[in-house]
């Protein structure tokens, strides 16, 4: 699969590259500032060690363009702006919605943006020719480098189209991670609030990668 991860120079973005690259895909690292995300695909291939370059980077709006499905891990600040600039270009497609709104005063405390959350801003900007899919939220990037080690922790993920989420569904398996379909895309309120709570643990118990695991199944 071709996935443009817009953002994808961020910390996040760049871990998921890294995995799904791994796991065979073609990525795409888009970002306002070419240059950056070309000097940050470069980086990931020779992580990746030997074997024919997977990751490339490019302009935000070439790499939606180019992507067959789009993944977004801009800070919440830049959402709408960044969703405004691909727009025309996401039409017919599955949109990941990775974005967490954060409290600025304090990180450990969920805000919860006009709109209800990220996923259903997003959905509401777009229109219903994409669809929005919210997942990986509450994965740190911690974790995401490091590819001899397993990742214990489950992804949540919300939305309205039951493809879509298949498709989520499916990088998160490939990511190597469990993958869980938490429901309609109103529920992402809690899965992008859990992330501010994570923090908070993480704080407390002075650790940098607390995530969650679904028991029972």
């Amino acid at each position: 699969m071709r996935i443009a991860i817009l953002g994808g120079t961020g910390k996040e973005g760049s871990g998921l590259a890294l995995r799904w690259a791994n796991a065979g895909h073609e990525i795409i690292i888009g970002s306002r500032d070419v240059e950056k995300a070309t000097r940050v695909a470069e980086e990931l291939n020779l992580a990746l060690g030997d074997g024919p370059a997977r990751i490339t980077g490019a302009g935000n709006l070439e790499a939606a363009q180019a992507g067959e499905v789009v993944v977004l891990t801009v800070p919440y600040p830049a959402h709408a702006a960044t969703l405004q600039s691909v727009q025309t270009a996401l039409t017919g497609k599955v949109l990941i919605d990775v974005t967490v709104p954060v409290n600025p005063a304090d990180i450990t405390r969920v805000a919860v943006p006009a709109g209800g959350s990220a996923t259903l801003e997003a959905q509401r900007l777009l229109g219903a020719e994409v669809k929005v899919v919210a997942a990986f939220q509450n994965i740190s990037f911690t974790h995401l480098k490091k590819l001899d080690t397993a990742i214990d922790c489950d992804v949540l993920v919300c939305g309205d189209d039951s493809n879509a989420k298949q498709t989520a569904l499916q990088l998160v398996q490939d990511a190597g991670m469990r993958g869980f379909d938490a429901g309609p895309a109103d529920n992402a309120i809690v899965v992008e609030g859990l992330t501010s709570v994570l923090l908070a643990i993480n704080k407390r118990h002075k650790v940098k990668g607390a995530g969650i695991r679904i028991t029972g199944i």
